[in-house]
């Protein structure tokens, strides 16, 4: 379930009997849909054709392995075939260390855009952000690779270089980027305290070991705070998602008890709810979480939960949108898809699909009020994307942009809300 590419960064591994499972469900009233002979007779008369009359030969396996790509790129931007390399590459992102540049990243109209770079990467470095556009890698158009050749295309071994033509998010300018691949080992949390009291915590993307780790650096916060947390900021800013169980246990160590996310799909193993497990680890400590274009998916079931249940204040700008659950469905040890079986809604019903979540104050990250117009691309502008399955959210009392930088307007919020608490006794 997932997360990422198109989202790079998936979750749970589901078995092969729920790929066989998939036909006799095949509608939500419980018909067995019969197979169309007449488009089964044409796809065999078409292979057999490209077969005996392409200008060059094609084996049976490319072709039938480019059928089912194609089939499944043109459901939404998020299924997917996955060969052995892609599959290979999804599982390396998802334990948190791969080699390459550091990219989370989409299709879009044919390009590839930048959804997050990852925090301490070549790419962060180079200073791509979310919005830009991959128009060619080492002097080959991306128009003619597929997503996953293109992902696959700008990982490689450490040391190597690869060139990135990159149009920059508001411009019709072509950059020239030489980028040095690393080891990409992203860390789980990152944390520190900004002043005495007041701490700051950065999940820039959830891994099997997030949920694991926030305790513990939360615990590393409270000591150098001498036991007191007056307030805690959690930045979820260009996150583009990961692993769903560690988004759930993220929230849930913020939360006394009630729903965190649930899923609806067509199966019935789509039909799922997670909740608190009564574990808050930091009951008495205000929250503000920071949320931008770039937050997506997992980051999104965090900062809605968290709003929902007004446990923290969310600030900043509307994330990406990514509300949709993709589950990997082995077809052998090397070969799988990633498929959209399930849409994800927040603990008041909100659908995340297409919608995002919507901060309470919005704020911009510090280049004043971004002018109409101008605002980077979200899940909704993807081709091909899911409508989410619910209203708009009903958040339009949102504060207007403001010229202050993020984190110094949710400590400003943190120190007021201290100070009431001081005021009133608490």
């Amino acid at each position: 379930m997932p997360i990422r590419p198109a989202r790079r960064l998936l979750g749970t591994l589901v078995t092969t009997a729920a790929l066989l499972a998939l036909p006799a469900q095949a509608d939500s009233k419980g018909d067995t849909q019969q197979l169309p002979l007449e488009e089964l007779r044409a796809f065999a008369e078409v292979l057999d054709r490209i077969r005996s009359a392409y200008v060059e030969p094609v084996d049976d396996r490319t072709l039938l392995e480019n059928a089912i790509q194609g089939m499944l790129n043109q459901l939404d931007p998020h299924s997917s075939y996955l060969n052995e390399e892609a599959y290979r590459n999804l599982q390396e992102a998802t334990s948190g260390e791969f080699g390459g540049i550091g990219l989370e990243v989409d299709h879009d109209d044919g390009l590839v855009r930048v959804v997050a770079p990852m925090d301490g990467t070549p790419a962060e470095r180079a200073g791509l952000r979310p919005g830009d556009l991959i128009v060619r890698i080492d002097d080959r158009p991306v128009r003619e690779m597929t997503l996953d050749e293109a992902v696959n295309a700008m990982r490689g071994e450490v040391g190597t270089v690869v060139e990135l033509n990159v149009r920059r998010s508001g411009s019709a300018e072509l950059e020239e980027l030489s980028l040095t691949r690393a080891r990409i080992e992203v860390p789980s949390i990152t944390s520190s305290m900004l002043e005495p009291g007041f701490g700051y915590i950065r999940i820039a993307q959830f891994q099997n070991r997030t949920g694991d780790d926030l305790p513990r650096v939360l615990d590393s916060l409270r000591e150098e705070a001498s036991g007191t947390l007056h307030g805690l900021i959690l930045d979820l800013r260009n996150n583009p998602g990961g692993v769903l169980q560690a988004s759930v246990a993220v929230a849930d160590a913020f939360l006394e008890s009630g729903r965190i996310v649930y899923t609806r799909g067509r199966l019935a193993s789509a039909q799922v709810s997670y909740s608190a497990s009564g574990r808050d680890i930091a009951p008495d400590v205000p929250l503000v979480v920071l949320i931008n274009e770039g937050s997506a998916s997992a980051a999104e079931i965090v900062a809605g939960a968290l709003q929902d249940h007004r446990r923290a204040l969310v600030l900043g700008t509307p994330s990406f949108g990514k509300g949709s659950v993709q589950t990997i469905l082995p077809l052998s040890d090397e070969r799988a898809i990633k498929l959209t079986t399930a849409l994800y809604y927040t603990p008041e019903g909100r659908s995340i699909q297409a919608y995002g979540i919507v901060p309470d104050i919005r704020v911009e990250r510090g280049d004043g009020v971004r002018r109409a117009g101008t605002s980077a691309r979200r899940e909704s502008d993807l081709p091909r994307h899911l409508r989410g399955n619910g209203d708009a959210p009903d958040r339009s009392d949102v504060a207007p942009p403001s010229d202050d930088h993020q984190i110094m307007e949710a400590l400003n919020i943190l120190r007021g809300m201290h100070l009431l608490s001081r005021r009133n006794g608490g």
